[in-house]
């Protein structure tokens, strides 16, 4: 006979965004706007965003809930959050692209909290393989068992679903505008 056993697992929120997950939605952030990517973790997020877009890109360590900056939200916030973050974020009122599990456009809060909204998906060619930060270093073990998506609102993206394919990667920053492109606060 099986016996069962309880497990209790702790939360690790700590995740790190790879600089590819920038690069394939670069080109649908514009090019005229700062960026703010509030979740510091090993404060790499930031520099590939810039990197991906060319665009100037605040990310400090600071509080998500406290602080507010730039003109568009482009993060991958810490999923035990994710109900919290999503209100902020609605609140806050800027137009957002989130990283988050593909499961929670199924959850009660997201339809509440956007109900009548024009809330945007975009969906990657492949599954995003995160690094997981754990006592200062990141480890990148590419074994992720979930699939995410792009959350977007007040994007005005030209579909509500967007596939992107193989060749959707972003051009070199080099070819692409920004106001600021040598700055990374």
């Amino acid at each position: 006979m099986a016996s069962f056993h309880t497990k209790t697992f702790a939360v690790h929120d700590d995740y790190m965004t790879p600089a590819s997950a920038w690069h394939n939605i670069a080109h649908l952030l514009p090019k005229d706007k700062v960026l703010w990517e509030p979740f510091y973790g090993d404060g790499t997020s930031g520099q590939n965003l810039r990197n991906a877009t060319g665009c100037e890109v605040i990310h400090k360590p600071e509080d998500f809930f406290t602080y507010e900056a730039g003109d568009i939200v482009v993060t991958n916030p810490p999923f035990s959050k994710k109900k919290e973050v999503f209100a902020r974020l609605k609140a806050l009122g800027k137009p957002f692209v989130a990283i988050c599990p593909a499961s929670m456009l199924t959850t009660q809060y997201i339809r509440q909290l956007f109900a009548g909204e024009h809330l945007q998906i975009v969906i990657p060619r492949r599954r995003i393989q995160f690094g997981k930060l754990e006592g200062g270093n990141v480890t990148w073990p590419n074994k992720c068992n979930f699939d995410c998506f792009y959350y977007c609102w007040k994007m005005g993206l030209p579909q509500d679903i967007t596939w992107l394919g193989d060749d959707t990667v972003a051009p070199p920053p080099a070819k692409r505008q920004c106001t600021n492109p040598d700055k990374t606060v």
